[in-house]
């Protein structure tokens, strides 16, 4: 079964990103599942690379890097980046800059799209 997250909400500002974060990572774990993860919006920051954050907080980085180990794919919107001054360099391995031409492909691929 095909997967495709969409995360919209900001890092830390709620529970959203964590939560998409959460089941794309159970999800990606599965035999016979693909998953990929979409990141619009203020979302894009959840694929910042080397995040510092207090302890006994989540890092969505690192969920992030273990959907990519486990085989997902994380795209982010390259519009959103922009508006926020965030460049590619800033992103952790795996995660890509990505267009809305190329989520359009991911959502005509996926058995089921969940969006956050």
């Amino acid at each position: 079964m095909k997967f495709l997250i969409l995360c919209n909400d900001a890092p830390y500002g709620a529970e959203r990103p964590y939560n998409a974060l959460r089941l794309a990572g159970s999800l990606a774990r599965r035999a016979d599942v693909e998953v990929k993860v979409f990141l619009f919006g203020d979302s894009v920051g959840c694929a910042l690379a080397h995040q510092k954050v207090p302890d006994g907080y989540y890092h969505l980085d690192r969920m992030l890097d273990s959907i990519i180990r486990h085989g997902g794919e994380v795209g982010c919107c390259g519009t959103c980046m922009d508006a926020r001054a965030l460049p590619e360099s800033a992103l952790l391995e795996g995660a890509k800059r990505s267009t809305l031409d190329a989520v359009t492909d991911w959502t005509i691929w996926a058995d089921k799209v969940i969006t956050f």
